[in-house]
């Protein structure tokens, strides 16, 4: 699933280069998406090459090739990939809600019908990018099982990890994380942050000064640093579930 921007861009990308057989520029592509900075673009062209949409050719100038296009957005319009300004930021409820990308792994293993006494409910709240940062949403759509004592105290949340930028911690895609809920961790914690108040991601956490380091455990993949105003913990990692 792709975030919006990111959808949008992709498909800009994809008109323009059956235009004009090549590819958009990085200024091109920031004033069509209404982005103030290059920097947004190259996020984004590094989510969607993670998520297998892009290839960039390498030692080549504006060199990308497309190998497969988003699935049709229910309801969305037949038109092309602009419309228009997007609108305001959907409000956001007191209290906590993670914010993940909504999914249903896991749920013919934890439905909480025969749950036993040493088993906690957890509920499962979609899918998190172990990645480039998602745009993200979210809501219960289930519960797990899970043993009470691998846990300890607090209240916990599970999320299916997308993406392999976690490889090298034995952290691989598809695999479902369990975490604790909070919103301070110490460096070396493997946490779910959100990064700008709207896009998520599962990383190592590392402090440096009063900036924050969001480490992947990828070679493939850079570490990114913010102010600390510009990341919000919102989880522990604790426990890891995988099944075959």
């Amino acid at each position: 699933m792709l975030t919006k921007k990111q959808r949008q861009l992709l498909l800009f990308i994809h008109e323009r280069m059956s235009e004009t057989g090549v590819a958009p520029s990085y200024d091109e592509m920031k004033d069509a998406l209404n982005l103030k900075s290059k920097s947004g673009i190259h996020r984004l062209i590094g989510a969607l090459e993670e998520r297998g949409f892009i290839q960039r050719m390498p030692h080549r100038a504006r060199a990308i090739e497309i190998k497969r296009l988003p699935e049709p957005v229910g309801g969305a319009s037949s038109g092309g990939a602009f419309g228009g300004k997007a609108g305001p930021p959907p409000s956001r409820e007191a209290g906590f809600r993670p914010s993940i990308i909504e999914g249903s792994l896991g749920q013919r293993h934890g439905e909480a019908e025969g749950l036993e006494e040493d088993s906690e409910e957890i509920p499962m709240l979609g899918r998190i990018a172990a990645g480039t940062p998602i745009e993200a949403i979210s809501h219960a759509s289930h519960v797990i099982e899970f043993p009470r004592s691998a846990l300890g105290h607090g209240e916990h949340y599970a999320l299916e990890v997308a993406g392999d930028s976690m490889l090298e911690a034995g952290i691989l895609d598809g695999d479902i994380v369990i975490l604790e809920r909070c919103d301070t961790a110490a460096s070396g914690d493997i946490v779910v942050a959100l990064v700008d108040r709207e896009e998520a991601t599962l990383k190592k956490l590392h402090k440096k000064g009063d900036n924050v380091a969001l480490v992947p455990a990828n070679k493939a993949y850079e570490t990114r640093i913010y102010g600390p105003d510009r990341v919000q913990i919102q989880g522990r990692m604790v426990a890891l579930l995988r099944y075959y």
